[in-house]
């Protein structure tokens, strides 16, 4: 028994070695993950497999799907398609394509989102379509079809569109998009009003239910904007004004709005603004004839009677111009009155409200409007000065301003400045015999005696000009005074402010621009050296500048005499003092070269040379430039 039971075992393990799992060779899973230790039925609440895993989740009523309606071969790894039809039989014959999660959702075969299906396909169901039942539309829908029929309304409306008499829709040509004029969101076909009629706005007195009141004929497509195919017996019977007979526009518009009975009426009166006094109400004030067309837009037209009749000042005679505007604006009462007098300002005291103070006979056009005209006997009058004998112009402007009194007056004195001493406002201190005209703009006119007088230097005895300008300003007091010194220019220590100093006569125009002049003194008493033994220029400037103490002074000896700041007898090489070779303080035109060079050496040296002599001057004739 025991060899029995071993045996068993035996075959069992065998058995259990080449059997084969129903679910295939590639399933590495424990079987108690899914079966039951009691038996090979699942237990969904034991079940470990986790199908979220994979790329189908089960959710919904898959969650309670038997494995088997979808493995079928229970080979799990051999996963059928995800479409729903490899599972569902396609009840819509493919009318609603292969993707039953568009409409239907996994707990459900009920669609509870068709408004936003539609919505989606570009066809929302608003107004009366949301009102309706599927077959309504979709005629295949008792086969469970639900055909796609198009979006454009003509496709369900046709019979209403082609039945259609108020008015007929095919005879008068309109369109088979229905929304152009029906409101897609009402509930029946008289939500809409009269549909898109912006090409002619329907406002108030055009704004009527009864399309046929417009449109008399069946044929809505001819029917004429223009005012006038519906107003012709309006426009013919108007008498106040008459429109025919004035010519008027028959585009009601250009007048009148669409409110009822034709008011308010506005016309362009642009060409002729109707302001203040123009602006009434009673065209025929100015319209007096039937035809409007015809009026004049003259001012004169309506004013001849106003013109005719003014007198203060007489329009007529004075030749003013028939155009009103020129002087009035249209207030009433043709005040206030403007009159263009640019051509003669009325500024200050002409700035008169009586017009006849200077229009003193009404005579307004020709008159002059030279000063005199007015101011003649002002002119004759005037004595402080007197402009007769002074020769003044009567042209009043060239001095006087508009300013009431005659002042403040300004003369043109351009021609001699009143500066300083000269800005006056007693004009007889100059004018002294009442003379204006013809006086001398020459200094000494006026000033002959301080020229005289003038002491400090004697300007008369000096000889200096007579134009006080050439040295003076019109400073009072004639200071600062300068003069043109250029000749000789005053710089360092010749820049004093004594002019006696170098002026030592009174005559100044005699004084001698020399250097010795002044300076014969300093040149004879200078000792080192001694100029005057020394033979030097007079001309203090070859060796010194202006500046105070004659130094520095600089004496160009190379070029002048003899080379001792360049060569072989450069200066702090060969000498260092004047006395090395000027041996005579006295006479620094006597030179010696025998304190460097010896005899005896340059008797050696030249005692090939024709007619050499041992003396200083000859030493010079042969080397002049020290070599």
């Amino acid at each position: 028994m025991y060899r029995l039971s071993l045996t068993i075992v035996a075959l069992m393990g065998v058995w259990h070695l080449f059997a084969q799992s129903p679910h295939g060779d590639q399933l590495r899973m424990d079987c108690a993950k899914c079966h039951n230790p009691s038996g090979w039925t699942i237990d969904n609440y034991t079940l470990q497999f986790d199908h979220d895993k994979t790329e189908y989740p089960l959710e919904g009523a898959h969650a309670q799907v038997d494995c088997k309606l979808c493995h079928s071969t229970l080979v799990f790894n051999e996963v059928p398609s995800t479409d729903c039809v490899s599972c569902h039989v396609d009840i819509h014959s493919q009318s609603v394509g292969n993707d039953c999660v568009r409409c239907h959702t996994s707990q459900t075969w009920l669609v509870d989102n068709i408004p936003e299906l539609h919505e989606e396909n570009g066809f929302p169901l608003i107004g009366a379509h949301g009102n309706l039942s599927c077959v309504e539309c979709h005629t295949s829908e008792t086969t469970l079809r639900f055909d796609r029929i198009g979006n454009d309304c003509i496709s369900c409306h046709r019979d209403d569109y082609a039945s259609t008499q108020s008015p007929n829709h095919e005879t008068s040509g309109f369109s088979t998009d229905c929304i152009e004029c029906h409101n897609p969101l009402g509930f029946g076909w008289d939500s809409a009003g009269a549909g898109n009629h912006d090409f002619f706005p329907l406002t108030e007195g055009h704004d009527i239910q009864d399309c046929t009141q417009c449109h008399t004929t069946g044929n809505y497509a001819d029917a004429s904007p223009e005012c006038v195919s519906c107003h012709q017996d309006d426009y013919a019977g108007t008498q106040n004004p008459n429109h025919s007979s004035s010519g008027f526009s028959t585009d009601c518009a250009s007048c009148h709005t669409t409110a009822p009975g034709w008011t308010p009426a506005t016309i362009n009166h642009d060409f002729f603004p109707l302001t203040q006094g123009h602006d009434i109400q009673d065209c025929a004030q100015c319209h007096t004839t039937a035809n409007y067309a015809d009026t004049s837009p003259d001012c004169v037209s309506c004013h001849q009677d106003d013109y005719a009749g003014t007198q203060n000042p007489n329009h007529s005679s004075s030749g003013f111009s028939t155009d009103c505007v020129s002087c009035h604006t249209t207030n009433p009462g043709w005040t206030p009155a403007t009159i263009n007098h640019d051509f003669f300002p009325l500024t200050q005291g002409h700035d008169l409200q009586d017009c006849t103070q200077c229009h003193t006979n009404g005579t307004y056009a020709g008159l002059s409007p030279d000063c005199v005209n007015c101011h003649q006997s002002d002119y004759d009058g005037t004595q402080d000065p007197n402009h007769q004998t002074s020769g003044f112009s009567n042209d009043c402007a060239s001095c006087h301003s508009t300013n009431p009194g005659w002042s403040p007056a300004t003369i043109n004195h351009d021609f001699f400045p009143l500066t300083q001493g000269h800005d006056l406002q007693d004009c007889t201190q100059c004018h002294t015999i009442g003379t204006y005209a013809g006086l001398s703009p020459e200094c000494v006119n006026c000033h002959q005696s301080d020229y005289n007088g003038t002491q400090d230097p004697n300007h008369t005895t000096s000889g200096f000009s007579t134009d006080c300008v050439s040295c003076h300003t019109t400073n009072p007091g004639w200071a600062p005074a300068t003069i043109d010194h250029d000749f000789f220019p005053l710089t360092l220590g010749h820049n004093i402010q004594d002019c006696a100093q170098c002026h030592t006569t009174a005559n100044y125009s005699d004084a001698s621009p020399d250097c010795v002049n002044c300076h014969q003194d300093n040149y004879d008493q200078t000792n080192n050296p001694n100029h005057l033994a020394a033979n030097f220029p007079t001309d203090c400037v070859a060796c010194h500048t202006t500046n105070p103490g004659w130094t520095p002074a600089t004496f160009d000896h190379d070029a002048q005499y003899f080379p001792i700041y360049s060569g072989k007898h450069r200066e702090g090489e060969v000498w260092n003092d004047c006395v090395e070779c000027h041996t005579n303080p006295a006479s620094y035109a006597d030179f010696s070269c025998f304190q460097c060079h010896g005899q005896n050496e340059m008797d050696d040296k030249h005692k090939e040379e024709n007619g050499y002599e041992y003396v200083s001057t000859a030493c010079l004739e042969c080397h002049p430039n020290g070599n």
